[in-house]
């Protein structure tokens, strides 16, 4: 294993990163396995996959920051690093966090100023120290930089003052600053997990635009379809494959949408395949037994010799069979489950839920009045801050409006899905599951038939899982409760693009009523049929 130190002098057009046989495994259980990246400037790579499949962990190993078992990996250019921790304290600013960011274009500033200094002094050497500072300042554009953050940081809707204490904003907050500081750098190399989350329509749009302007290297881990439809220029799959290598696509999303559903295709077509032949030779292996049997022991009476001197053959045959059945391993494995929507209920002849004049004090100004009925969508839209995880809560009976009423009917159950996970850490999906299940007295599928928990993550506690896979588990205790209403906020969020496709298909059919808070592009785009409701 080896891996090269970021040469911070390369500028973006000459920046790259490059992976070869890249293996990982935490615990004993391979994480990472047969990775293969290149990328050049101009490069825009994308890494999907299911929730819990090493997204984050591959971006770690990029960015140098996990070693791996095997394997090699170089880049040559300054990183920019955006991952889910903010590495600073609370007492800490945004002053703070920008000069942390910005740290490569004020060490080329100050190293500028100091050679200035020597050249002006006539100290020995001082021309080619000048023309190497000049070199990396220009590299970064150095002198332009705080500018360019203070751009973004509107662009973003990012708190601007500087002296405000990072602990007195939100977690999206933060998360949009730094990725403000990012964008203003002007790193050779970005390494960006998750960065849509947070960001209102605005804010995506910037985002899309500097990232197709980006000179450098761009490797981005997203849920995000209309991102990944926008920037991406190679998309690397660690989903599970039919042979458990990660797959590379060229030609961007569309051609990866397009390779997926033929690679997936062709492994289902050829696991069935196996799995008939091995049961036509178990069939054929059963039947030569039956036959040895009734020649091997015939019943009394005439016959026995002719039975007699069938026998050897018989036998021939059984041990034949034996050996193909014994040959013919099944070594393809089963294709990954697809999402299954369990049956939600409806509820005719009376409104589910009816909201009028409702208002939560500076977080729901605007009176909002709205009446659900089964089958009935909505889409809520509308800036960060306008409202709309507020909305659903009180539609959910979590917040008391300060002004109006929300009425629901009786037998109504109204489930919903917030933007982040309050599950308990300690506990299992399936505990969790189980649970939710006695509770409700409803007949409902087993955890593991919806699609959205790995078998091996149903037993483990949620404090170990990846946030997209505690997601999954947030979906699944919401949906086995049986909801007539079914409020989602955000709920793409940390799902993966393919879980998102099959669960926005399953939404657009239920019986329920489906209210959406969302600043998913594509969603919205999905969804642009359904009424909307902009706060």
């Amino acid at each position: 294993m080896s891996m090269s130190s970021p040469v911070a002098l390369a500028p973006a057009r000459a920046a790259h990163v490059r992976a070869s046989g890249v293996h990982l495994s935490y615990g004993g259980r391979p994480v990472l396995a047969g990775v293969d990246l290149v990328a050049a400037a101009g490069d825009r790579v994308a890494i999907v996959g299911e929730n819990g499949r090493g997204k984050t962990t591959l971006l770690r190993v990029l960015a140098g920051q996990l070693p791996v078992d095997q394997g090699e990996v170089h880049h040559a250019g300054s990183i920019g690093v955006a991952d889910q921790q903010i590495p600073l304290a609370a007492t800490d600013t945004v002053g703070d966090l920008i000069d942390l960011e910005l740290a490569a274009v004020r060490t080329a500033l100050a190293d500028l100023d100091r050679a200035t200094e020597a050249l002006t002094e006539g100290t020995p050497g001082a021309d080619d120290a000048y023309a190497d500072a000049l070199t990396v300042a220009e590299a970064l554009d150095a002198w332009d930089a705080d500018r360019r953050v203070e751009i973004s940081l509107a662009a973003l809707g990012a708190v601007d003052d500087r002296d405000r204490p990072l602990g007195t904003l939100s977690v999206g907050q933060r998360h949009r600053v730094r990725l403000a500081c990012l964008l203003g750098a002007r790193h050779s190399i970005l390494l960006l997990d998750e960065p849509t989350n947070h960001l209102d329509a605005g804010g995506l749009d910037h985002l899309t635009e500097q990232l197709r302007a980006h000179a450098g290297v761009v490797v981005i881990v997203t849920h995000d379809r209309a991102l990944l439809a926008d920037v991406a220029t190679t998309v690397i799959d660690l989903d599970p494959s039919s042979d458990s290598r990660p797959r590379v696509y060229g030609g961007g999303y569309a051609a990866y949408v397009d390779g997926r559903r033929a690679e997936r295709a062709r492994w289902e077509a050829l696991h069935t395949e196996q799995v008939t032949e091995r049961q036509r030779l178990a069939d054929d292996l059963s039947a030569a037994q039956n036959r040895l049997k009734d020649g091997w022991r015939p019943a009394k009476g005439t016959g026995k010799h002719t039975r007699a001197t069938r026998a050897p053959g018989l036998v021939r045959a059984v041990h034949r069979r034996q050996e193909d059945l014994e040959a013919a391993v099944v070594a393809v494995p089963p294709p990954p489950t697809r999402f299954a929507m369990p049956e939600l209920p409806e509820y005719r002849g009376a409104t589910l839920l009816r909201a009028e004049d409702v208002t939560v004090p500076g977080r729901l100004d605007r009176p909002v009045t709205l009446a659900l009925d089964s089958g009935d969508r909505l889409v809520v839209t509308g800036p960060n801050g306008a409202g709309k995880s507020t909305l659903l809560s009180v539609l959910a009976g979590l917040i008391e409006p300060a002004t109006g009423t929300v009425r629901r009917a009786k037998p109504v159950r109204v489930g919903r899905l917030g933007q982040e996970s309050d599950t308990p850490p300690r506990r299992t999906a399936r505990q969790l599951y189980e649970e939710v299940v006695a509770r409700s007295g409803l007949p409902a599928p087993g955890l593991g038939e919806l699609g959205l928990s790995d078998r091996n993550d149903t037993h483990r506690p949620l404090g170990e899982l990846s946030v997209g896979a505690r997601r999954r588990v947030d979906l699944a205790l919401v949906l086995v409760s049986q909801p007539h209403v079914l409020l989602l906020d955000e709920p793409t969020n940390h799902l993966s693009a393919a879980l998102v496709d099959e669960l926005t298909a399953a939404l657009g059919t239920t019986p329920a009523a489906v209210v959406l808070a969302t600043h998913d592009r594509q969603l919205l785009r999905d969804t642009s049929s359904w009424p909307q409701l902009t706060l």
